[in-house]
């Protein structure tokens, strides 16, 4: 049979030190997200799902969404601005479609090849594309 030897300063050691880690780690914040998806996600999915939402219904939304991110100082999520470019061209708002395709480009480099081909059009409409 074996006999326990903890002491009460040893227990008292084990207990201070697990409160001393609970609020360390209680301290502990979640990270900040990177972007403000906002409901950007499901208005993608909704345009691609079928025509039942007009485009108009879906820029109101986004806009909205845009406006909160800015508000808590967030960035908005690759596309977004990309997305909005594609549903004014659908309605005929050149202008404003080639302002979203220049904000997209301005924020994520990366996108900047496609976001020159889109913009072509909108640049030179009576040039075809090559």
């Amino acid at each position: 049979m074996m006999r326990s030897t903890a002491t009460p300063q040893g227990f008292a050691a084990v207990v201070a030190g697990a409160l001393l880690m609970s609020l360390l780690t209680g301290c502990v914040q979640a990270p900040k997200p990177l972007y403000h998806w906002g409901s950007f996600t499901p208005q993608v999915y909704e345009y691609l799902r079928s025509d039942s939402v007009s485009p108009q219904a879906q820029i109101t939304v986004l806009e909205a969404d845009l406006q909160r991110a800015r508000a808590q100082g967030a960035l908005p999520p690759p596309g977004l601005h990309a997305h909005l470019g594609l549903l004014y061209s659908r309605l005929g708002n050149d202008a404003a479609a080639a302002e979203q395709l220049r904000t997209e480009k301005s924020l994520f480099p990366e996108s900047a090849a496609y976001m020159d081909f889109l913009l072509k059009p909108k640049i030179d409409p009576g040039k075809e594309r090559q």
